[in-house]
């Protein structure tokens, strides 16, 4: 699921029918940064139930929340009868990643009051590519990524930039005066894994760049062929 791919999914949730409801559960804790431990304030939390007998485990929406301007929050959920589960979906932007995080029922009555969530930051990547080889004219392109095993196409939103012949697929260029550059996010301070496939004479080479992109930085992978 992308990462600013949960427009459609929460307008879904928010227009679904009511609820059966039983009872409260006063809620209260913390969303903080994997790395740093530091608080993230103004994130926007929406929660899911899970109901028992429901084969297609399709959540029901129960309600929303944002953490206050220290990254703290309290919240009272109201309980869904036949529920067990609760999933806590956490908006991603440009600065952190979307998560999830399931709770049981259970755990949320015994450690409610001092709930902890971590979220992972984005750090900035561009890949660039160029084609200083004049011959073969078909030289095929493919390139990809994968950001902590994730791939980083459904992570976050991406542009490319074309100073010569585009792409004439989403990520495979062939031949010709190529020159680009992918703008996007990965995961920060985790493996990035970037994977160039050049088809070039009937034969084919795979390229591999391991890349950790830092915070608060432009990281670049550049690739030549």
């Amino acid at each position: 699921m992308k990462n600013f791919g949960f427009i459609a999914f929460v307008t879904v949730l928010l227009f679904m029918g009511c609820i059966d409801t039983e009872g409260t559960l006063d809620l209260k804790g913390k969303v903080l940064d994997e790395e740093t431990k530091v608080t993230i304030p103004r994130r926007k939390v929406i929660i899911q139930a899970f109901t028992e007998g429901d084969d297609n485990k399709t959540p029901v929406y129960v309600g929303q929340f944002l953490t206050d301007s220290v990254g703290c929050f309290t919240y009272t959920l109201n309980k869904v009868k036949h529920a067990h589960l609760y999933n806590f979906y956490f908006i991603g932007d440009s600065a952190y990643a979307s998560s999830t995080n399931l709770l049981g029922l259970t755990e949320l009555k015994r450690d409610g009051m001092f709930l902890s969530f971590h979220l992972s930051q984005l750090a900035n990547f561009t890949i660039t590519i160029y084609r200083k080889c004049k011959t073969p004219s078909c030289d095929t392109l493919n390139v990809s990524w994968k950001s902590n095993g994730m791939d980083g196409k459904t992570l976050y939103p991406y542009k490319i930039e074309n100073y010569g012949i585009a792409p004439d697929l989403e990520f495979r260029w062939i031949g010709g005066d190529i020159k680009s550059a992918i703008k996007t996010k990965t995961f920060a301070d985790k493996r990035t894994e970037i994977c160039f496939e050049l088809f070039r004479n009937g034969k084919r080479k795979e390229f591999v760049d391991t890349i950790f992109c830092k915070r608060d930085v432009a990281n670049y992978a550049n690739f030549k062929y």
